[in-house]
C-alpha cells in the first residue's frame, strides 16, 4: 500500500479485496443491466447480500440500462461502506474507452459527493472480461481522479484504488507514482 497527497486528498493505492475496504462509498464495475454475476459485481452482492442485486433490478425497470459511463447507487447491505456505487465502464474494442473511462470515474467520485461522501474506494475498472489493458485503465482513472479535485471536489478527503492482483497493482503504482509523487 502507498499513500499520495494531491491538493489535501489522500490516494491510496493498495493491493486487496475492495468488499473488505473502510469506505463510505464502494465502487463496482457493472454492466449496462447491473447484472452482477461475475467478477467484483459477483462479489460485491456475495459479501453485501442480495438486497443489492434487488435495488439493481428497481433501477434499470424504472429506468431501463445503463450507458457506459453512467454511474447510480444503491445500498451497500452487509458491507463496511454506505452505498455502493455502480458504474459502467468501456469494452475494449468500442472506441473512445480511455474518455468513457474517465467518465465512469467522474459520475461515480459525483455521485459520492452528492451523499456528502468523504471517501471512496474503486476498483481496476473494465479490465476484467471488458479487457482494457490495465495500463490505460490505470492512467485514465489516476487523470480522471486528478482533473476531478482540481474542478469539483467538495467533500471527498480520500480516495482508495483497490487492485485485486499483484500485477495490477505495480501498474497503478507505478503511474500514481509517475503523477502523484513529489
Amino acid at each position: 500500500m502507498e499513500t499520495f497527497y494531491y491538493r489535501d486528498v489522500e490516494i491510496i493505492v493498495m493491493k486487496g479485496d475492495i468488499t473488505e475496504v473502510e469506505a463510505d462509498a464502494i465502487v463496482n464495475a457493472a454492466n449496462k443491466y447491473l447484472k452482477h454475476g461475475g467478477g467484483v459485481a459477483a462479489a460485491i452482492v456475495k459479501k453485501g447480500g442480495d438486497i443489492i442485486q434487488k435495488e439493481s433490478n428497481k433501477i434499470i425497470s424504472q429506468y431501463g440500462p445503463l450507458e457506459t459511463g453512467d454511474a447510480v447507487a444503491t445500498t451497500a447491505g452487509n458491507l463496511k461502506a454506505k452505498k455502493v456505487i455502480h458504474t459502467v465502464g468501456p469494452i475494449y474494442g468500442e472506441g473512445e474507452e480511455r474518455g468513457k473511462l474517465m467518465k465512469a470515474v467522474y459520475n461515480s467520485l459525483r455521485l459520492a459527493e452528492e451523499f456528502k461522501f468523504e471517501s471512496i474506494a474503486f476498483p481496476a475498472i473494465s479490465t476484467g472480461i471488458y479487457g482494457v489493458p490495465p495500463e490505460l485503465a490505470a492512467s485514465a482513472m489516476i487523470d480522471a481522479i486528478i482533473e476531478y479535485i482540481d474542478k469539483y471536489r467538495k467533500t471527498l478527503k480520500k480516495i482508495i484504488l483497490v487492485l485485486y492482483t499483484q500485477n495490477m497493482y505495480k501498474i497503478f503504482l507505478n503511474y500514481a507514482r509517475k503523477k502523484l509523487a513529489g
